[in-house]
């Protein structure tokens, strides 16, 4: 039983730890493996000598016969405790130190006789890297010391007994995070001779950014602890799909801590080729990432495919979390086959937690693609009110998921830390490469597009205007409407545990019945139609491609389009269009309403209903029109996400005034139903009942379970025999957890006639 009280620092030297530079004379080329009494050592000397163990023959010379990284007593003062890859009692038998830099450890080095600090030279190596050099700070020498200095590298003795001595090391907040190794060096001097004795530690030590250190760049303020819990700490989460009109939380399991989800995360910064000094800052670091973590450009993690075709790899829809994906790409360096949007952002935050950066997967809705830097979302109808997706490059995302990392900006003007904007799915190129990010909230709040990075594209996805425009018989075009509150809707992410949502309102429940979703659309930018908001975006405008499209016209004609946003998939769908004359004269209203099938990324598929209008309201009437698609007409016209695409063009022919307006409906899937304990002991096996209700008129063939939670069960598959139309699925399996605490089973029923069926349950494990 150690004491980690205090104690008084031995002074092995006068002044402050020293870093000592590598000379030629004892580059690790000069080692020699020799034995010693049994014990295979590293020796170097400055003297030749014919006979090889002749150095090694003194027994008074001190020798490191073992050092206890002290990895339960550490990883729990470091938050790190829960990394798999700290205890070998958990899936494999790997047991190795992860620590966060800027913060003390211990280390017990138990030696062959008494240490005697006035005496015994010892040193202190760290090395980082393949080319470890101290002029690059990857390479450090320390010697004990009762002084340490703050944000350096420093050692001292914490106690001492008989051969055993604790020593506690500090390292500095601004080190570079991954794999260290460890020296431990005995100097013996007779004369002007010197000897070296090398221990080497056989495992890395693990080093990752910090926030609970001040003096980090990730640094989070969090008295309470529920902040880094979440934004750390929090192994599975909730990431928000669905439309504007219906939100839906998606389980995910981020498993930052599982298995080899490090190791993954650090190799990637050495495929991305980050210089080792520069594997401090982690605002390179998450830039490297949101290109890595898709496979565009470097051989990364994750393919992306919208095509709706996934034959040769998995839907993006039946990925239960990160890290099947993660330690699937480890294993084979080959990229992992598919992902979307809110598959990219889960890897991300997985990686980005692992590493000590605070992320949050965010969930934008209605949100821009903007493909040509105009800072507006163009949309195109010929004269009938007919859509001309040719003309289309720009789009509207039913929804679209990023992160938010948190990290201090030291490279731009004062007050833009915090959180910023990072996306790993490959919309569009930046500075020639698929990455987004990182760019600062308040920047996007205020405007301030120019600054980096990549301002001018994630404005637009939150923030710019919809503008419509008539296309001629002749080619020409007239702009013809535009809406100023069309996108950015309802930004989300999972609240904090334990932390009040201020920001949600008394119809959010309609909207979402999630209690944990947290609306922080107002980080993103001011309350629409506000003057803050309006000078936003004439701020980013400055930066825009088109100017001149903001303008007004006159309108006396009132239009809205209704529908059912708790519509299940296999039930009729029913779209009314209203449209109330306000003026004292008739009005004569023509136009077009389309019902289409289409993807997330707003891009249409098939259409379903094409109806021309032609009424007539007296004034200050009003007319209902009812479009229905009954379950037959569109069940096999689905895609993921069962999105059902609304386009509606209509013109007052006395007046001209346009009415144009797309809206999306989310067919809502079937609840899944969990039952299991509320809990159970460490090592003992408990049952997980799953059913649902089918509601579609036809069977749900290919199905399957995928099930996991971290310290509960790694990702695991099991198929399912077909479920008869509107029938009853159930299925029970086994879990046996392996770590204590609260723990979370999150269970995906996938078929081919409907996927992503997720529910979670929650189980205190003894």
């Amino acid at each position: 039983m150690f004491s980690y009280r205090r104690s008084r620092r031995f002074a092995l030297s006068s002044g402050r730890s020293r870093t000592w530079m590598e000379t030629s004379s004892f580059s690790s080329s000069r080692f020699r493996l020799r034995n010693l009494y049994g014990r295979n050592v590293w020796v170097c000397s400055n003297h030749h000598q014919s006979n090889d163990d002749e150095d090694v023959a003194d027994s008074n010379v001190l020798q490191v016969m073992e050092v206890d990284l002290d990895i339960r007593h550490n990883t729990h003062e470091h938050h790190t405790n829960e990394f798999d890859i700290t205890d070998s009692r958990v899936y494999d038998s790997r047991e190795v130190l992860v620590i966060r830099r800027g913060q003390t450890f211990l280390a017990h080095v138990t030696f062959n006789r008494v240490f005697d600090p006035k005496k015994d030279d010892l040193r202190l190596v760290f090395e980082y890297g393949k080319c470890p050099i101290a002029s690059k700070a990857t390479r450090v020498e320390l010697i004990l010391s009762d002084k340490d200095v703050k944000n350096e590298w420093g050692a001292w003795i914490e106690s001492s007994k008989d051969a055993l001595t604790s020593l506690r090391i500090m390292t500095p907040p601004k080190l570079a995070i991954g794999k260290w190794t460890l020296k431990i060096d005995v100097i013996k001097r007779e004369d002007s001779n010197k000897t070296t004795y090398r221990y080497v530690h056989k495992d890395p030590i693990y080093i990752l950014f910090n926030p609970w250190c001040k003096d980090d760049s990730v640094y989070m303020s969090d008295e309470s602890g529920k902040l880094l819990g979440e934004y750390i700490l929090n192994e599975t989460g909730k990431i928000y799909v669905g439309s504007s009109k219906k939100i839906s939380p998606r389980m995910w399991v981020f498993g930052q801590f599982t298995g080899d989800v490090l190791d993954c995360a650090l190799s990637l910064l050495d495929q991305a080729g980050i210089k080792d000094q520069a594997r401090s800052n982690p605002v390179i670091i998450a830039r490297k990432l949101s290109a890595l973590v898709n496979s565009s450009d470097d051989n990364g993690v994750l393919t992306g495919n919208w095509s709706g075709d996934y034959t040769s790899g998995t839907s993006p829809l039946e990925w239960t979390g990160s890290c099947a994906i993660l330690e699937q790409y480890y294993r084979t360096k080959e990229p992992v086959r598919y992902g979307q949007c809110w598959v990219f952002s889960g890897v991300l935050t997985s990686v980005c937690r692992a590493l000590g950066i605070p992320a949050r997967s965010v969930t934008n809705f209605s949100s821009a693609h903007d493909t040509d830097g105009s800072i507006s979302i163009d949309k195109h109808f010929n004269t009938d009110g007919e859509p001309l997706e040719e003309y289309n490059s720009d789009s509207i995302w039913n929804f679209h998921v990023w992160n938010d990392v948190w990290m201090a900006r030291p490279d731009l003007p004062v007050g833009y830390g915090g959180w910023q904007a990072v996306d790993a799915t490959p919309q569009e190129d930046s500075d020639g490469v698929y990455c987004m990010g990182p760019m600062s909230l308040r920047a996007i709040r205020e405007g301030k597009v120019s600054l980096q990075y990549d301002g001018p594209f994630v404005f637009s996805e939150v923030n710019a205007d919809m503008v419509y425009w008539m296309v001629g018989e002749d080619g020409s075009m007239e702009k013809r409407g535009m809406n100023k509150n069309s996108v950015g809707k309802h930004i989300s992410t999972k609240s904090v545990t334990g932390i009040g949502n201020a920001t949600r309102s008394s119809r959010d429940g309609k909207l979402c019945s999630d209690v944990e979703r947290e609306d922080v659309t107002d980080q993103y930018k001011f309350k629409e139609g506000s003057e803050e908001e309006r000078a936003a975006v004439r701020e980013a405008n400055i930066h825009s491609t088109v100017a001149g499209i903001y303008k007004t016209a006159e309108e006396d004609v009132e239009f809205q389009l209704n529908y059912d946003v708790d519509t299940f998939v296999g039930e009729e769908i029913k779209v009314t269009l209203t449209a109330r004359n306000n003026s004292a004269a008739k009005r004569t209203v023509k136009g077009t309403l389309v019902l289409g099938t289409a993807y997330y990324t707003g891009v249409f598929h098939k259409e379903l209903l094409k109806q021309k209008l032609d009424v007539v309201l007296d004034h200050k009437k009003e007319k209902e029109i009812d479009f229905k698609v009954d379950a037959g007409s569109y069940l096999e016209n689905l895609v993921d996400h069962c999105m059902i695409t609304i386009s509606c063009v209509c013109v007052v022919q006395e007046t001209r005034q346009h009415f144009i307006d797309r809206d999306e409906l989310r067919l809502r899937k079937p609840t899944l139903t969990v039952k299991a304990p509320e809990s159970a002991g460490n090592g003992q096996s408990f049952k997980v009942d799953v059913s649902f209700e089918n509601k579609l008129p036809v069977p749900l063939t290919k199905c399957e379970l995928r099930v996991e939670g971290p310290g509960l069960q790694k990702p695991v598959i099991y198929r399912q025999a077909d479920v008869n139309a509107k029938g009853t699925f159930i299925a029970t399996f086994q879990m046996t957890p392996v770590k204590s605490g609260k723990r979370d089973v999150v269970v995906y029923f996938n078929s081919r006639q409907i996927s992503g069926v997720t529910a979670c349950h929650s189980v205190y494990v003894k």
